[in-house]
């Protein structure tokens, strides 16, 4: 389907009508075990700021799985499962003065790529700063020995994801949120763009054996939407921009994405099967302030909510921003559909099957191990055991305000949750199902 017919498509999805929601207990708490050490984003922390992360999992020794998680113009870093840090890569400096530095956003694992006739694992990172996806070898003989694991392994020349050329690149609406899967022996990524509603599916090519990509379509999800009462609403945002995605998830058997809009709710998207493009949208659910009413400050140059005049069309589960999701999977289309609450600090559950059941929501609050979670960029889970460690699977999250603070620096990690402690805290405890899913197998 061409992007033009999607974008009229994604138009005409965008009346909403509010259905009120089933009243529901307030969110569980329930307590970290493990936290990778704090990332400052300033100078002399190298301006790395934690955001999105990405398990790996081990062939052979799942407890020696690994990490790796996007620290924005940091780089990335790899960690253990104990939260130590094994490995750290710069981000691509700037080739040239006026242009803008590598700058990593969201990162994703893919299992088994055919790479100059290897079966290779990726990480696939978003280059925001740059506007590419680069690709990292992981390398399991490494990681036994104890060396680093990951290998930049990106064709040279790759082109943009979105921009025409290099100039357009430094205006910075550039490749954003990134989610991955397989089919079959193909290699996909669906990335967003930053300050635009844009989606664009990537195929994976092995370029003389380094990874490089190729576009298979675009989609533009709506970027004003026309309420209930028949008013037409655009969300907040500065002047000249329009509703971004940033998190999202790929359902690796289902072939289905789930679609953070920050500042709009949670859409659900299938992927064709064999890979040629985008389907229709839907608008699973609303973030609350949906519909409200707002004007633009520009003397503090941020949007002011009119709350007072709130027509009430938003949803009840999720605060803005809805940032980072994840799929939990399970037996016969059962699990979850995770997405970050931001605006609350807690994180909403859907039931993954057709009807997407919202479940409750959880916060991650203080323990005795980790301090807690608070706005929540990126996400992930797995479902399979990583060893004496999590031998019920881990949810890993990324954190906004890791303390202890060093003064007023700013400071950001992630913290890292057995599934079950999440499972078992809701009053109708949640699934727990290691051995019928596995992301590495999954196509």
């Amino acid at each position: 389907m061409s992007a033009s017919a999607l974008t009229v498509l994604a138009a005409a999805l965008a009346v909403v009508t509010a259905v009120p929601a089933a009243p529901v207990a307030g969110p569980v708490t329930v307590t970290a075990r493990a936290e990778t050490p704090a990332v400052y984003d300033d100078e002399a922390g190298g301006n790395a700021n934690a955001d999105d992360p990405a398990v790996w999992v081990d062939p052979t020794r799942p407890g020696r799985s690994l990490v790796v998680a996007a620290l924005k113009e940091g780089g990335l870093d790899v960690y253990g499962l104990d939260g130590r840090r094994i490995q750290h890569i710069a981000a691509p400096q700037a080739p040239g003065e006026d242009a803008a530095a590598g700058r990593f956003n969201n990162v994703d694992v893919v299992y088994g790529f055919e790479l100059g006739g290897r079966k290779t694992d990726l990480a696939l990172v978003s280059d925001r700063g740059r506007d590419r996806v680069r690709a990292y070898a992981i390398d399991p003989a490494a990681v036994a020995a104890g060396r680093p694991p990951l290998r930049d392994v990106t064709a040279a020349g790759v082109a943009p994801v979105f921009a025409a050329d290099e100039t357009e690149v430094d205006d910075q609406r550039t490749a954003y949120g990134l989610a991955a899967y397989s089919d079959d022996d193909e290699a996909y990524i669906v990335v967003s763009r930053r300050e635009e509603t844009s989606l664009r599916l990537l195929r994976l090519e092995d370029v003389g054996g380094r990874v490089g990509y190729r576009t298979e379509d675009t989609l533009d999800l709506p970027a004003s939407f026309t309420l209930p009462d028949g008013t037409s609403w655009r969300p907040c945002a500065d002047p000249g921009e329009r509703p971004q995605v940033e998190g999202m998830a790929v359902d690796q058997e289902e072939h289905v994405l789930y679609a953070a809009q920050e500042a709009v709710g949670l859409w659900r998207v299938e992927l064709d099967d064999d890979g040629d493009g985008f389907e229709d949208p839907e608008l699973l659910d609303r973030v609350r302030e949906y519909g409200t009413p707002w004007t633009y400050d520009t003397e503090e140059e941020e949007c002011v909510l009119d709350t007072a005049h709130d027509p009430g069309f938003g949803g009840d589960h999720l605060s803005a921003d809805a940032e980072g999701v994840t799929v939990y999977h399970a037996a016969d289309g059962a699990g979850y559909v995770l997405a970050s609450s931001q605006g609350d600090n807690t994180f909403a559950v859907y039931d993954r099957e057709d009807d997407h059941t919202y479940l409750g929501s959880f916060a991650i609050g203080d323990g005795p191990a980790t301090d807690g979670v608070q706005h929540s960029d990126g996400s992930t889970v797995v479902n399979v055991p990583l060893g004496t460690a999590f031998p019920k699977g881990l949810l890993i999250t990324h954190d906004g305000e890791a303390t202890p603070a060093d003064g007023e620096r700013e400071s950001t990690n992630f913290k890292f949750t057995g599934w079950e402690s999440v499972a078992d805290a809701f009053p109708r405890p949640l699934t727990v199902d290691t051995r019928s899913f596995d992301p590495r197998d999954a196509d």
